[in-house]
């Protein structure tokens, strides 16, 4: 997403989620734990609005995507969502159902490393925040459920018949969403859909540890990784490896390449600016 802004202002008050920075890292944590973080119409939007804003500032590195209390997030609200959209027409759901996307569309687009910190519950729309990340620290207690087809829906929702091939391969993802029946952190960790497995409540240190080694080194390589990675999933390999070449031409007149080699010439650790 480009940086340039027009006569909007950033938000300072998100109502529907907690958002804190430190230093590059930016914290974004699911506040309803009476309800095991589940989302409501506002959540969503609130989380699509942040990520276009964070989007566009260079100060940030990372993000966190963490839940409080007892679980990471159960999903959408059953009253407050999945009874309301009984009552919408069919413009209305699609509206819904399209902004639902858009924050998992914003997830993978964004310019810096998103971490996942999972304990818990990471239940249907949950589960699927969790699988967007670029990468998903959990600990034991961690399952996750791609209930979609329990309710009756397709489960390739919010983009998961997309992703979820592809980072756990085609049969598990298959099984996965079919049944819809939770997958607890040793399997999750057996079939690749953890990046770190922590101990019992170490799972929000461990991502916040992660986030800062990210925020620390080179923004721009990761930046481009990221965008490559999404990128790529889809393009053969001829025009993978020609976008591969454009995009290393372009970042060895970035400042961090030759900052690479001014230190390890003066034998001292890089001073990386993400530029």
């Amino acid at each position: 997403m480009s940086p340039f802004t027009g006569s909007a202002h950033g938000t300072s008050d998100w109502q529907h989620i907690e958002v804190g920075y430190e230093e590059g890292v930016v914290t974004v944590t699911l506040r309803r734990p009476a309800k095991l973080n589940a989302l409501t119409f506002e959540a969503y939007a609130d989380l699509r609005d942040l990520l276009g804003e964070l989007a566009r500032e260079k100060r940030v590195r990372a993000l966190v995507l963490a839940g409080e209390g007892r679980a990471f997030c159960s999903g959408g609200d059953v009253d407050e969502i999945i009874g309301a959209t009984l009552e919408m027409d069919t413009s209305q759901l699609l509206d819904f159902n399209r902004m639902t996307g858009q924050v998992v569309r914003a997830l993978r687009e964004a310019p810096f490393p998103v971490v996942a910190a999972v304990h818990g519950a990471a239940a249907g729309a949950g589960a699927v925040l969790a699988l967007a990340a670029d990468f998903r620290v959990a600990d034991p207690t961690a399952r996750f459920s791609f209930l979609f087809t329990k309710v009756g829906l397709s489960g390739g929702d919010m983009g998961a018949a997309y992703l979820l091939p592809r980072v756990v391969g085609l049969g598990h993802a298959t099984r996965i969403l079919m049944l819809g029946e939770p997958v607890r952190a040793p399997e999750a960790e057996r079939i690749g859909l953890l990046s770190q497995l922590t101990d019992e409540g170490k799972a929000d240190e461990a991502a916040q540890a992660l986030a800062r080694r990210l925020a620390d080194g080179p923004a721009l390589a990761h930046a481009q990784t990221k965008a490559l990675l999404t990128a790529e999933l889809d393009m053969s390999l001829a025009q993978s490896v020609e976008m591969d070449a454009a995009t290393q031409a372009l970042l060895m007149h970035s400042e961090d390449y030759a900052e690479f080699h001014a230190s390890f010439t003066e034998k001292r650790p890089p001073k990386w600016q993400g530029r």
